[in-house]
């Protein structure tokens, strides 16, 4: 029945198991109601998930990504590194261009002491003369 359809296949999808794989994902992809890129021709899902493929209508490559992302079980997610912080030199004093030549020197804070820090802010009483 799909013979010729799986040879084709084989030319863009080395590995049979894989070939397997995608077009099983595709045709439950078009059971749930994806659009089809090829002409049906009274062929079950699997024929026509084959023939897109043989086509090149659906890349393999996609097919592969979409397959990953549906057995994704945990997102990963980007916690931040624990590294230090430099903090602001103390003082007021402005850098004058003499002093633009010297390396500065900063302090290391963590993340966690920044945090702390921040917090403990107060921010200005509001002036009424400022309106």
């Amino acid at each position: 029945m799909a013979r010729v359809t799986v040879e084709d296949c084989i030319e863009k999808v080395d590995n049979r198991f894989e070939l397997v794989l995608l077009a099983a994902h595709r045709a439950r992809m078009i059971s749930s109601g994806a659009q089809i890129t090829v002409d049906r021709d009274r062929d079950k899902n699997p024929v026509v998930a084959l023939r897109e493929i043989a086509d090149e209508t659906i890349l393999p490559g996609d097919l592969k990504e979409q397959l990953i992302h549906s057995l994704q079980k945990q997102v990963e997610v980007d916690e931040p590194e624990p590294e230090a912080v430099p903090m602001i030199p103390a003082g007021d004093a402005p850098i004058s261009e003499d002093s633009a030549d010297e390396p500065l020197e900063f302090d290391r804070m963590s993340e966690e002491e920044l945090l702390r820090r921040l917090e403990g802010i107060v921010p200005p009483p509001d002036r009424k003369d400022d309106v």
